[in-house]
């Protein structure tokens, strides 16, 4: 019986105790190493309207600080951009009809003696002879109304899926399980479309519906895909970082990614901007250290693609004021990405602000890009009720620019800190 009350006894460490004391010791040491982390670590919220441009910033920190996107990542992209494309050329043969200019077409595709094309109309790159017309009336059978049969004729650029064509050559991009089942329906119909593509988007008419493109919320940074269509159609095309920049993909889910920069680690998050996303925002708000908040100047005339009576720069100044008077973010560095300035530059000559209602108060000089900013940075600032949002705290971007975006996160990085340790109490209240 000795012998086992013995054997019962608990283990000791000389110096230490225990063993389980010993092992307790470890545990809440990695606790607080832990909590050290977590304390330490800069947590950055990206919020902001649907296309505001929030995950083209979201791409800029990972070029900038993280690892360089994979070859499948960048098929997924491939795939994206052609399906990108096929949006814009729906968006605009439907407002080309809405906009009755399918008579324009027919003027343009006989010339001006009846010949078949005009003497200052682009011709496509690919050698095809087809008119306008034809092109327009090609793209909406088979990608917009999408009720007739695809041709009989066997098209080689029509590679989506990867097969191999006579001469043994596949496309690069293919298809991609990442991108979505519409993404590479939409990048079949491109390949399978693009002279139709080429041949409408080089025609005077199509220039002329460019030029009011605001009414179809056409993305406008996709003008350069469609100004580089034999690139992105060959079958080695791989995209650039630019073309990755350019991509929209909207984003449904939250999106978190890790980074250390200077010895300080970063998790920032994207979150969906369309109404039926935003109630995701919320498991989100918890120990944010700073919210990056998105505004596209450019969208001062477009209407929301989920309520087209709604101006779009209204929805952003409304959210903007939620977000910045909500308690959650009472203690939070918030600043603001007053995001597409070079759209801003190119529209503000032709799209007067106070030729829009709900901006029928701007008294500054027309198509004068420097007033047209003040007056918008004035209008958020407006939304702010404790007065407390400076100029520092304010960029006017250029999302798709690395160099710009390299300068605007750096800076904005250091003044998210700076206000962290101000409002802790370390740098004082001044």
């Amino acid at each position: 019986m000795g012998n086992c009350s013995s054997a019962e006894q608990e283990e000791t460490i000389p110096g230490v105790g225990s063993k389980a004391n010993m092992q307790s010791k470890l545990i809440d040491q990695d606790i607080e190493i832990s909590k050290q982390q977590e304390d330490n670590k800069v947590k950055l919220l990206l919020l902001g309207a649907g296309e505001s441009g929030k995950s083209t910033v979201f791409k800029q920190m990972r070029i900038l600080h993280g690892s360089p996107p994979t070859e499948d990542d960048l098929k997924m992209y491939g795939v994206v951009i052609r399906h990108n494309i096929i949006v814009a050329v729906r968006k605009l043969c439907l407002l080309l009809r809405t906009l009755g200019l399918q008579e324009e077409l027919e003027k343009e595709s006989a010339g001006p003696e009846g010949d078949e094309e005009t003497e200052d109309q682009e011709q496509p790159t690919s050698g095809g002879k087809m008119t306008p017309k034809e092109a327009y009336d090609e793209i909406m059978s088979y990608v917009v109304n999408m009720n007739s049969p695809a041709p009989a004729k066997a098209n080689p650029q029509d590679m989506a899926d990867g097969d191999i064509d006579g001469e043994g050559e596949a496309d690069w991009c293919g298809q991609n399980a990442k991108a979505g089942l519409a993404a590479n329906n939409d990048a079949k119909l491109f390949l399978r479309h693009i002279d139709a593509i080429e041949t409408l988007w080089k025609s005077n008419t199509m220039k002329e519906v460019w030029g009011k493109r605001a009414q179809a919320n056409v993305i406008d940074g996709h003008k350069d895909y469609l100004s580089d269509l034999a690139r992105i159609s060959s079958k080695s095309f791989k995209p650039s970082q630019q073309d990755i920049l350019l991509a929209r993909m909207r984003t449904q889910q939250v999106i978190m990614e890790r980074y250390t920069i200077d010895g300080i680690d970063f998790e920032m998050y994207d979150v969906g901007g369309q109404r039926s996303e935003r109630r995701k925002w919320i498991d989100c708000f918890d120990s944010v250290d700073a919210v990056i908040f998105v505004a596209a100047l450019s969208e001062y005339d477009q209407a929301l693609a989920e309520s087209k009576r709604t101006n779009r720069m209204i929805e952003a100044l409304e959210l903007f004021r939620g977000v910045c008077n909500d308690r959650a973010f009472a203690l939070t560095t918030i600043m603001l990405f007053l995001n597409k300035k070079d759209i801003f530059a190119e529209k503000i000559l032709y799209s007067d602000i106070c030729d829009q209602k709900p901006f029928a108060d701007y008294a500054g000089p027309p198509h004068d890009f420097d007033h047209g900013v003040l007056y918008f940075i004035q209008k958020f600032k407006d939304c702010q009720l404790d007065n407390e949002f400076n100029d520092s705290f304010i960029h006017v971007t250029c999302a798709t620019d690395t160099n710009n975006m390299e300068f605007v996160l750096d800076s904005t990085r250091m003044i998210i800190m700076t206000d962290n340790l101000r409002k802790s109490g370390i740098l004082g209240n001044d």
